[in-house]
């Protein structure tokens, strides 16, 4: 390709609005162009990148025994009417009505449009296991969108779907697609990418894992274990915390005046805030006051609390109807209070610590030494369970070593999801007996855009992206420098021809654009691999030759037997990402 005919202008600033590396240098370096907020166009050198990466997708995917299917990004409501999802997911699916009045809708997901697949073309289970995959464009309606391809509002997956008679079945094949995801990213040049545990959300399904690409501009938090045994988002990490077990003393109530939160009561008693019990008080799905105990130095981690209430929705409950129940904000606990009325969770750490102050449900009054186990003895009304946040250097729950919080991308996620969807929408197999049975499924979901903004985030420098040579959009950027000289341009056309004519994806800048110039948008570029033709190269027989990645540092190059020395270069730098490409 010639880049005097090439489309995709490069800009000098960064626009305003961009603030991340992949945000500015995709902005800059032409490859993407925003047409509304969270929505963008690809230009010839970004979609360039993403059919490389849809290329590896698609191998994968195949290696792992997938099909590929393509399924309508537009669906109708009843679909998702059927799974019980049109009603519960918020303003982020788009909804609309057709001509005809009929509920309609932008897939954001494609687990209902590809059940309705399965129920009609998998009839017995002499067909399962199976997996269908896409690559397709969704739409969220994302309230914020941010930080260029990283959050947007139209976006394209590789999204695929596996149906099972048996969780072992399940269970088998999802470790198949981990190591499949594996090698995925190690193959589009992600240096750092980390498989966590993760919380389903709205997908459902008991286990599920996040690829996240370790980046400071990650809106996802990582809890991590020195020696990488442990690794779970925030949402469903956990830890090791020592609570502190001692005799327990008789309940005393004390006048604290206007202390209403923990660390006055704290201060004011001369205690350590883990020392006391906090109460939090949500108001579920369907209206009901939640109690959730934990002690005072830590948060509750409402991703938990939902999971444990199996409440799709939680929200801050006001006054009223905390004092409905009988209890007094800011100086609530769960002493003598009619249970019946709300419901209640206690994080371990207040189960398992002895001693606490907590609230008597009395203005400006507290309890010392309140203990779970003494001082409420009926708890079959009370969950017991883990809901607390992890904090940076809380003991892992595996080896005890402090926890790193890290930064993340999410650009991949695999669930498994059960029956979810397919008992909901009467996806079913005749099993050997003739019985008509629901398939467990499995979910996996890879972001095309993200994954090639995460590679940008891992691989920069200030000038501009540098790209893995399995994902740039050319192996090789050729410039000639004072391209109006016969010699120089004769001996650019003949290596451009040579490149082309043993298969190498060259860009030859034929612009004749001064040095800075080319070289300020060679960096935009991020080609692997850039030669260099000048009147002072071509007297000694020579170019000047680079790796984008040696910054400013280059080699020259006898002009005989250039291209098959660089071919052979290409080869051997390939060959570091066959390995993933060959492991089991």
């Amino acid at each position: 390709m010639r880049m005097s005919r090439f489309v995709g202008q490069r800009l000098r600033e960064a626009p305003r609005d961009a603030q991340t590396a992949s945000h500015i240098f995709l902005l800059r370096g032409g490859y993407c162009r925003a047409v509304s907020a969270g929505i963008y166009t690809l230009l010839p050198l970004g979609r360039r990148i993403t059919r490389k990466i849809e290329a590896i997708l698609r191998e994968e995917m195949d290696r792992i025994d997938g099909q590929e299917i393509l399924m309508p990004m537009v669906l109708p409501g009843e679909l998702w009417q059927e799974s019980g999802r049109y009603d519960q997911v918020g303003q982020e699916l788009l909804r609309f009505k057709d001509r005809n009045g009929k509920d309609m809708l932008l897939g954001m997901t494609h687990e209902e449009a590809v059940v309705q697949i399965a129920r009609t073309e998998l009839p017995s289970h002499k067909q399962l296991p199976v997996m269908l995959y896409q690559i397709q464009l969704k739409y969220r309606d994302e309230a914020r969108p941010r930080a260029g391809l990283i959050r947007v509002r139209e976006f394209t997956m590789k999204d695929g779907y596996s149906f099972h008679t048996s969780q072992e079945c399940l269970e088998k094949y999802y470790q198949r697609a981990y190591q499949a995801y594996a090698r995925i990213f190690k193959r589009i040049g992600l240096k750092h990418c980390l498989a966590i545990l993760s919380d389903s959300g709205m997908m459902g399904g008991a286990v599920s894992h996040e690829f996240m690409a370790i980046a400071d501009c990650g809106e996802d938090t990582i809890f991590a274990s020195p020696d990488g045994q442990y690794c779970a988002n925030r949402e469903v990490a956990c830890s090791k915390l020592a609570y502190v077990r001692e005799q327990p003393l008789p309940l005393e109530k004390v006048h604290t005046p206007n202390c209403t939160s923990i660390e006055e009561v704290a201060a004011f008693l001369g205690k350590q805030t883990s020392q006391t019990g906090k109460a939090v008080f949500y108001k579920d799905s369907e209206g009901k006051l939640v109690f959730a105990l934990i002690r005072g130095d830590l948060e509750v981690n409402e991703a938990k609390l939902r999971k444990v209430l199996q409440s799709p929705e939680l929200n801050f409950a006001d006054d009223d109807l905390i004092r409905a129940a009988g209890a007094v904000p800011g100086y609530a606990s769960l002493l003598d209070l009619d249970l019946d009325r709300l419901r209640v969770v206690v994080d371990h750490s207040a189960a398992q610590s002895s001693n606490l102050v907590v609230g008597a449900n009395q203005s400006d009054w507290h309890c010392l030494n309140f203990n779970f186990e003494r001082d409420l003895p009926d708890k079959s009304k009370v969950q017991v369970a883990d809901i607390a946040t992890v904090r940076p250097g809380d003991p892992c729950p595996v080896s005890g070593q402090p926890l790193q919080m890290l930064k993340g991308i999410e650009v991949g996620n695999i669930f498994q999801l059960g029956t979810k969807y397919s008992a909901a929408m009467n996806c079913t197999y005749l099993d050997q007996d003739g019985k008509a049975k629901p398939m467990i499924m499995g979910c996996y979901g890879i972001g095309v855009g993200r994954a090639m903004a995460a590679v940008i985030e891992q691989s920069h420098d200030e000038y501009g992206p540098i790209w893995p040579l399995t994902i740039a959009p050319f192996q090789v950027h050729l410039i000639g420098l004072n391209h109006s000289r016969d010699d120089v341009r004769e001996a650019c056309e003949q290596l451009y021809q040579e490149m082309q004519d043993r298969g190498l994806e060259v860009l030859y800048d034929d612009r004749g654009e001064k040095a800075g110039f080319a070289f300020a948008d060679a960096d935009l570029l991020g080609i692997p691999l850039r030669v260099i033709v000048s009147p002072k190269t071509l007297a000694s027989q020579e170019v000047e030759f680079k790796w984008r990645h040696w910054g400013k540092r280059s080699e020259m190059h006898s002009l005989n037997g250039l291209v098959e020395s660089l071919q052979k270069q290409i080869q051997a730098a390939l060959a570091e990402f066959s390995d993933a490409q060959d492991s089991p």
